[in-house]
């Protein structure tokens, strides 16, 4: 078949240009690649092709590898491969599922990956958000139409995106103290919470501390803002989240133990009719109500899905309890090693620790793998904080590295 004249091949699938990215992508780059680009806008382009081989040692050298055995810093997991490959199908597609006649069955694969997992939390449905901060905003902005809620409570070890929301919806916050492991502490607790909103966190950002959940119900509203922890509910581990059932809504960030890419989470509701009627606005160009913050909404069900169908809950389970156990482990090396204190055993996957002799805190930072240890300040006081987030992390690896550095 002859090719229509004026059709534009850069909108076209280019067997050779794809089988050259991944050509690239599959290959090592060294790291530090300078940025030599335009200063200005170029009045001619490069070419596709041209422009791949430039990019790809700033792109993909230039990056943290987040898959690497060193990597053991950070809530931002490596991903699958199979949410590469479809991520590249819904670029290609361009999918916006504010109006069904551009993406049928985006739609219906959001539908069905809501049916999934909100059940696990005890709630009947939601929608996906481009993270825990819209998803966070959304729950309130919920609570504020649907109960009338005037105040947000919460910890002061809370997201600041509890802050920003409150801020925003013009409510009023208030930070309730926590206990030495960032907990929010019961007893902080207001007697009268009927016009507040209590955000309950499940895996703090600093700790992965788990605020205590059986507080859900005490409020005109609850939101539990799982955006680290919520995935535990999959695993054997879910009795650690036990309560967060009786929430009204829920957060969970699918860019951190569900393995996908940016930008990808849900905001989950127990009485997801009431509450998306609630936060739903029309218009004379919309054939369906557009319920929530975001107006154009791509399709980032897609890869969560297939990641999902890939590995099954238990697959799923598997890595993120992998994860657990390799906290634990350098956990117990912390413990043991009489010259390190450990802030509290590890409660979602996070271990903050430090050297007993301050002194030696900023050598041992040094010392330490890059990717390896990232850093927290409680009470004012420097500690190190490794985030299990990568399943291939190696904590013996770790651990040796902190041997040597004492």
């Amino acid at each position: 078949m002859t090719e229509r004249a004026g059709v534009d091949r850069d909108f076209l699938a280019s067997d050779d240009g794809l089988l050259r990215a991944l050509g690239l992508l599959s290959r090592e780059h060294a790291g530090g690649a300078p940025l030599d680009l335009p200063e200005r806008l170029p009045e001619a382009g490069l070419g596709a092709g041209p422009v791949l081989d430039l990019l790809a040692p700033i792109v993909l050298g230039g990056a943290a590898r987040l898959g690497h055995p060193s990597s053991f810093a950070h809530m931002d997991p490596p991903t699958p491969w199979i949410a590469w490959a479809t991520t590249l199908w819904n670029a290609s597609l361009n999918q916006n599922l504010l109006h069904p006649a551009t993406a049928p069955a985006a739609r219906e694969l959001e539908d069905r990956v809501l049916a999934w997992l909100a059940p696990c939390f005890g709630m009947s449905g939601g929608h996906m958000t481009p993270g825990s901060t819209v998803a966070n905003l959304t729950a309130l902005w919920a609570a504020r139409e649907c109960a009338g809620v005037r105040e947000v409570v919460a910890s002061t070890s809370a997201h600041l995106s509890i802050g920003k929301a409150a801020h925003l919806l013009g409510l009023g916050f208030r930070q309730l103290p926590v206990d030495a492991t960032g907990a929010l502490l019961p007893d902080a607790l207001p007697a009268d919470l009927s016009r507040a909103a209590l955000v309950l966190t499940a895996g703090t950002t600093g700790t992965g501390a788990i605020d205590p959940l059986d507080a859900a119900g005490r409020a005109a509203w609850t939101h539990v803002d799982a955006a680290w922890a919520g995935p535990l509910r999959l695993t054997r581990h879910a009795p650690r989240l036990a309560g967060i059932e009786r929430a009204d809504s829920v957060a969970v960030s699918a860019h951190k133990w569900l393995f996908q890419p940016k930008e990808s989470a849900l905001v989950l509701f127990r009485d997801n009719a009431t509450a998306s009627a609630a936060i739903s606005f029309g218009g004379a160009c919309l054939a369906v109500p557009n319920v929530g913050l975001l107006g154009s909404h791509g399709a980032t069900a897609v890869p969560l899905l297939a990641t999902l169908l890939a590995w099954g809950r238990t697959g799923l389970a598997a890595r993120i309890e992998h994860c657990v156990d390799l906290a634990d482990a350098f956990a117990r090396f912390v413990h043991d090693d009489a010259r390190l204190a450990l802030l509290a055993e590890p409660q979602s996957g996070i271990v903050v620790w430090r050297p007993r002799q301050a002194t030696a805190f900023e050598h041992v930072r040094q010392s330490l793998p890059p990717g390896s240890t990232s850093t927290t300040t409680l009470d004012g006081e420097p500690w190190f904080r490794n985030v299990a987030a990568n399943p291939n992390a190696d904590a013996g690896l770790l651990a040796d590295a902190v041997r040597r550095a004492l």
